[in-house]
């Protein structure tokens, strides 16, 4: 089967993991995330185009070598929309997230409780971890975030560490901005614009 990603996406995600690696290490004990922990897997989060072409390729992968575990993810996003559609804040049809004001503050309280669709809820692991979200792969040490570039960390993590301790673990994921520049690509290669969630790609 041919890849509809941009070659150089495997470049961001070497480029991505091997940056959490180094934080990871910096870290030591802080940073608590661990097999089997699934803080970060429940409640929906916006994803780009990027991300949601990786996870089609990662399910069609997991079809071709674990068709009934495929089976389950498919059903589990199907379930998902069904439960999300009526309140989604944006197009329930195409799963494209809203960009206006209502529809960005609908999606802050938005479904919190939610597991995501590719979380195995008998071993809490994802059956899809390889072609796992950019948000996914930078969650747990320090990243900047917001348009004050404030460093948010894991509720779970970071106990007992100074504000000057948490800041010399922080992760820098893209420095050069790689992502942005291969979502745009992926847009305009797919006709599909606009940030969207989990549930609605694995659903389709």
């Amino acid at each position: 089967m041919g890849s509809s990603l941009p070659a150089a996406d495997k470049k961001l995600v070497q480029i991505v993991d091997a940056a959490l690696a180094d934080a990871a290490g910096r870290s030591g004990e802080w940073l608590v995330c661990k097999k089997g922990c699934t803080q970060c897997c429940i409640g929906p989060f916006p994803i780009s185009q990027l991300d949601a072409a990786r996870l089609r390729e990662g399910l069609a992968d997991l079809e071709e070598n674990d068709p009934k575990r495929a089976r389950r993810v498919r059903q589990r996003a199907k379930d998902a929309v069904k439960r999300l559609s009526p309140a989604f804040p944006g197009d329930p049809t195409t799963g494209t997230l809203g960009t206006d004001e209502d529809s960005e503050s609908r999606f802050a309280g938005f479904a919190d409780d939610e597991p995501c669709p590719a979380l195995d809820p008998t071993t809490g692991t994802c059956d899809l971890y390889s072609a796992r979200p950019m948000t996914c792969r930078t969650f747990g040490p320090p990243v900047r975030t917001g348009e004050n570039g404030a460093l948010g960390v894991c509720e779970l993590c970071y106990h007992g560490a100074t504000d000057q301790q948490i800041a010399a673990c922080e992760m820098v994921p893209d420095p050069d901005g790689l992502e942005d520049k291969l979502t745009a690509k992926m847009q305009q290669q797919t006709g599909r614009h606009g940030e969207t969630i989990v549930a609605f790609v694995l659903a389709e």
